[in-house]
């Protein structure tokens, strides 16, 4: 279809654009989704100045009927070209060119200190408890969109499976946990690049769980954990209760943790375990490449450091291709996997899992001594759920729409905050990391915020250190009209923090 598409482009008769435009969508372009492919030419027109600031591009109806795609193929692209900052809509006119907003630049490779830390996790509460506060407009918590979420069929599912068998809530389902749900993640595991079987997975209650586990099975207390630089509070937490040491490392926004600088820091000093979230990391949204993840691998696999690999976004990648995750690489059973359908399917059902490698068993005692079992019915809800199709049409769909919705609230960013702001270009997940001007606190913009009905998450959180004090991390999962105004005003509030 994309192929038929292309020739149509190429080969336009119509008045709707003239030779030179013609000329302009021959040019190649990655191949990606009909929409994007239109969006992306249009695009490509602008850059070429054939269209001009404030000039009116074909209507939805003519460009439709130009490139024989449908109408709502059109829509589509142009709502794609509005999150982008691309085009306008005026009311009972069409669309326009727009304005282009002043193209912020991303945070450098972030600088912690290399020495392990104590975590304190006090500040990381009080944000927990106003994110739960309904008259807060929430743009703290990195919480996927429940409107986007598939909760009245899973609903459905869940009651089938216990009328079908009532007996499922009667009994503990000791580790490794429901077998068809372990059947249905070995098989997703195959698009990450791994070849798993069903006893090789340890069903846990979320993905924090199963991060809570993996720390225990390989770390004591006073051991030091390797960790990205900044790194979300959940796992901090977690390092927090367990006793353990944070030793940062920095980490680029795009690229996930430094190499180099790990090598140097287990060369140095003792480390028990190193802990990435590899794929869209929260808050950074950093992705590793395939080739650092390769190296990471076989680096800690030399040392005998075990590697936690928490890929809890992997499935929300806005690209052509699902990423490979840092466990594709293993060959000794040194990584453990952690992940869930939080993100994508049901946080409160909280399902997730473990695939611990060549610590199964002390995975499995840990999980038995914490709390038997997962429950039953929820495991089940969502093993029936996979098995029965429309997972993959589901996470299309979302990952569509907050490809859109991180867009708008980049675009949204760019045109309220101060000129000197830096904003990270997560290509999957919802989260976004901004680097305000550094006279700008961000504990006190918090502060301010709150008392202007909204939460963020201020940078101080996401560290053992007193670092990211100028940094923010916004949830683009609820992007609307409401949530638009509220990123005005913070960046009015960061403005008026920056004088």
């Amino acid at each position: 279809m994309l192929g038929a598409a292309t020739q149509t482009f190429t080969e336009m008769k119509s008045a709707v654009f003239t030779n030179l435009e013609k000329a302009a969508l021959k040019q190649i372009v990655p191949k990606v989704n009909l929409y994007e492919e239109v969006a992306n030419r249009i695009s490509l027109l602008i850059d070429q100045r054939v269209y001009k600031t404030g000039d009116r591009i074909p209507s939805v109806r003519a460009l439709s009927r130009q490139l024989k795609v449908s109408i709502s193929t059109v829509m589509e692209a142009y709502r794609l070209m509005e999150d982008r900052g691309r085009i306008e809509v005026r009311p009972q006119s069409g669309y326009y060119v727009r304005l282009p907003l002043p193209i912020l630049s991303e945070p450098e490779t972030s600088a912690p200190i290399c020495e392990p830390m104590s975590v304190s996790s006090e500040l990381v509460t009080r944000v927990r408890r106003d994110s739960s506060n309904p008259n807060l407009l929430n743009l703290g918590a990195a919480t996927p969109n429940p409107e986007l979420l598939p909760l009245d069929k899973l609903s459905r599912t869940l009651a089938a499976v216990v009328r079908q068998d009532n007996s499922l809530g009667g009994d503990y389902d000791v580790p490794p946990g429901c077998e068809p749900l372990r059947v249905q993640i070995v098989r997703r595991m195959l698009q990450a690049g791994c070849t798993l079987t069903p006893d090789q997975i340890v069903i846990t209650s979320g993905c924090q769980e199963a991060i809570s586990l993996s720390l225990k099975a390989v770390c004591r207390s006073g051991d030091t954990v390797a960790i990205e630089s900044p790194m979300f509070y959940g796992i901090l937490q977690a390092i927090e209760s367990q006793g353990l040491r944070a030793l940062e490392i920095p980490t680029h926004p795009r690229d996930g943790i430094s190499i180099e600088a790990l090598a140097n820091a287990v060369a140095r000093q003792s480390v028990a375990a190193c802990l990435v979230i590899s794929n869209f990391s929260n808050p950074l949204g950093s992705c590793i490449p395939d080739a650092n993840k390769k190296s990471l691998v076989e680096l800690l696999a030399k040392h005998q450091i075990p590697l936690i690999e928490d890929d809890i976004y992997g499935e929300l990648y806005f690209g052509t291709e699902r990423p490979r995750v840092a466990k594709s690489f293993d060959r000794s059973g040194n990584v453990l996997f952690c992940s869930s359908f939080s993100k994508t399917v049901a946080p409160g059902y909280r399902v997730g899992w473990v695939a611990p490698g060549k610590f199964q068993t002390q995975v499995e005692h840990l999980k038995m001594a914490t709390n038997l079992s997962t429950a039953v019915p929820t495991q089940m809800a969502v093993a029936k759920f996979l098995e029965n199709g429309g997972y993959d049409h589901h996470l299309r769909r979302i990952r569509r729409i907050y490809e859109r919705q991180v867009a708008a609230m980049t675009d949204a960013i760019g045109r309220y905050f101060p000129p000197e702001t830096k904003v990270t270009r997560p290509s999957g997940g919802f989260v976004i990391w901004i680097e305000l001007p550094h006279r700008v606190d961000s504990l006190e913009l918090y502060q301010m915020a709150v008392k202007a009905g909204i939460t963020i998450a201020p940078g101080l959180i996401f560290t053992a250190q007193q670092k990211y004090r100028n940094c923010i991390r916004l949830n683009a999962a609820f992007w609307s009209e409401k949530v638009a105004g509220a990123i005005e005003v913070l960046g009015k509030m960061a403005a008026a923090l920056k004088k």
